[in-house]
């Protein structure tokens, strides 16, 4: 008799931007509830997105969060980072017999019965969706960023290094957000 396993996907978002958190989603959720319109959230336009959201959090049975915050980014770098908020997601789940899917070509050492698997936002539906997940929620992060500090246009740009972000920072520096040791900051 073959052993049932149940699927959790991990993805995460936010690691190549200036400021804002990386932000990590562990999801389990039967492959009957994934609509065909689940895709890697690169790939789908944001009111999409944020439609496919409101149902991901509606048909989960478990979702969790992981953030990790541009200071502690700072201090352990962004591959670590990421790995310590997919940790988080993951730990933020209850989840016996589980098969657990990544997203990319590394993986938490402390989470059993893990692949990674590269461009797996792509092709495994619970990665998929835990892609959306992470997505929106930390563009939501950054929307409350924004309101903070309107001067940067977060809400537009999301922390990621645009031409406007770029020369916003040379004018007016950088804020308590943005990542003091990533390019191009540290070049200013």
């Amino acid at each position: 008799m073959t052993k049932k396993y149940t699927i959790v996907g991990i993805d995460e978002a936010g690691r190549g931007p200036l400021a804002g958190p990386v932000v990590a989603a562990a999801i389990i959720i039967e492959e009957k509830f994934l609509s065909q319109e689940v895709d890697d959230s690169k790939k789908i336009n944001e009111k999409k997105r944020n439609l496919l959201y409101e149902i991901l959090l509606r048909d989960a049975a478990q979702i969790g969060i992981g953030i990790v915050n541009p200071d502690e980014i700072d201090k352990i770098n962004i591959h670590n980072a990421t790995l310590k908020a997919m940790q988080n997601s993951y730990d933020k789940i209850k989840c016996n017999n589980c098969m657990v899917y990544i997203d990319g070509i590394h993986k938490p050492d402390l989470i059993e019965n893990a692949y990674a698997i590269k461009h797996g936002d792509s092709f495994v539906p619970a990665i998929s969706a835990a892609s959306i997940i992470a997505k929106v929620t930390r563009d939501k992060i950054m929307y409350k960023i924004d309101k903070e500090f309107p001067i940067y246009n977060f809400k537009k740009h999301k922390g990621y290094p645009t031409k406007q972000h770029i020369e916003i920072i040379k004018k007016y520096g950088t804020c308590k957000y943005h990542r003091k040791t990533f390019k191009p900051i540290t070049n200013l």
